[in-house]
């Protein structure tokens, strides 16, 4: 499709005489034109496209539009109405696979569509995966997307079985403070629920029961390791650290990532 694009004197807009261009910019997309050739690339139906752009110009996702997410290099099969993970839990993976040990097992947290647990299975074929999510909408995609794991639908640890610990407890629980869901894009606002999003008051709220209660899951060197917001470190390792852990903090800037590690047993070399 040529495309043809001018700026409008008067208004300093960009003009096009890509439709789908033109009506995703109406909307306010920034990357109309990339966005485009994703969704037109996406169908050969024009009937479809027209609903797909329909979809995203009424501000839903474009992730959950297209049925699909690339994070860390990964193309991950999302949902309508679910969590769309975001570029930063890639350090959440990579801190993961730089504590399993070989042979190791893990398990991904309020894991979302698998993220983590996709990303550690990457590049560490060794490691025995378990994902676990509130939200079965979450854990339908993540069955696709982890067809190597075991997933588990319920509330924190409550679904997992009887059985062998683990070396890695990975977790991306909530963190957004309540009150600040409301100042969020509307992408995530109006389209992601809220519970995947909400961590109680100062956010922290899932952290302290995941601190509460992970030990007792936790192979006898094992570790957890939590995402959490950079202004949250103080409260993140506060809640581990009332429950016996000792804390370390890694930073990722290129990816905007944050992860508080808490270790039970005496302390490993630093990763």
């Amino acid at each position: 499709m040529t495309q043809v694009t001018s700026l409008s004197q008067d208004r300093g807009v960009p003009v096009t005489s890509d439709p789908i261009v033109a009506r995703l910019r109406r909307a306010g997309s920034v990357f109309a034109e990339d966005e485009a050739a994703l969704l037109v690339a996406s169908t050969a139906d024009p009937q479809v496209l027209d609903t797909l752009v329909a979809r995203r110009v009424a501000g839903e996702p474009l992730e959950q539009v297209l049925g699909w997410v690339e994070v860390g290099g990964r193309r991950l099969t999302v949902a309508p109405g679910v969590f769309v993970p975001r570029a930063r839990t890639v350090l959440l993976a990579r801190t993961a696979i730089k504590l399993l040990p070989r042979d190791g097992r893990l398990l991904d947290l309020c894991c979302g569509v698998g993220t983590v647990a996709a990303l550690v299975h990457a590049v560490r074929s060794d490691v025995v995966l378990h994902a676990s999510d509130v939200d079965p909408r979450a854990t339908a995609c993540a069955s696709t997307n982890l067809p190597s794991a075991t997933v588990h639908t319920g509330d924190l640890f409550a679904p997992l079985p009887d059985g062998p610990r683990f070396d890695v407890v990975a977790v991306n629980a909530p963190y957004v403070p309540t009150d600040e869901i409301a100042h969020m894009p509307p992408e995530a606002r109006d389209h992601e629920p809220h519970a995947t999003l909400d961590g109680g008051p100062d956010g922290i709220a899932w952290h302290r029961r995941v601190a509460a209660e992970v030990r007792q899951h936790l192979a006898p060197a094992g570790v957890v390791a939590i995402e959490t917001g950079r202004h949250q470190v103080p409260l993140t390792a506060a809640a581990l650290e009332a429950c016996g852990f000792r804390t370390d903090v890694v930073v990722d800037d290129e990816v905007a990532g944050t992860v508080v590690i808490g270790r039970a047993a005496e302390p490993a070399d630093p990763i």
